[in-house]
């Protein structure tokens, strides 16, 4: 029995007689039974063939396989270990002189600059006191004052 469409998608019900579906099922075991040893042949040259291009393709893979070794792999070794060298924290700081440098340079100039401040001072304090005995105290300008206008005064008549 056979379920089948037609266009206005009814279902028909088509009965397959038994006599039919028996020759079928006799024809495919002949068939099956023609096909086994061409089966078996293609199995067989399947594997022989599989053989044959596991013989060649074992040398070329080794070939390849010492190329890569010897001059691929010490390339990216060396660029390897370069880039490691590069990433790679540094335990010891490195020492930078120019910050200790100007630190004594600015110590110097500050010294040189007391000194010369000291200097300058005692230079000025000699000359307020080389001044102060030339013209003596303030009283005593005053004193010569009165008495350089007196005589000037008496000298006029």
């Amino acid at each position: 029995m056979s379920l089948t469409m037609n266009r206005r998608r009814r279902a028909e019900v088509v009965i397959i007689p038994q006599s039919w579906l028996n020759r079928m099922r006799d024809q495919a075991r002949k068939a099956g039974g023609r096909m086994s040893p061409m089966a078996e042949t293609a199995r067989d040259l399947a594997a022989h063939r599989l053989e044959d291009a596991r013989v060649w393709a074992a040398p070329k893979l080794d070939q390849a396989a010492q190329s890569v070794e010897e001059q691929i792999a010490p390339i990216v070794s060396a660029f390897l270990t370069e880039l490691a060298r590069r990433l790679e924290v540094t335990t010891k700081k490195p020492r930078r002189r120019w910050p200790i440098a100007a630190l004594l340079g600015g110590i110097a100039i500050g010294a040189i600059g007391v000194a010369m401040y000291r200097n300058n001072a005692q230079r000025w304090a000699e000359t307020m006191r080389e001044s102060m005995r030339h013209t003596g105290s303030a009283e005593d300008a005053g004193e010569k004052a009165d008495t350089a206008a007196d005589e000037i005064s008496g000298k006029m008549p």
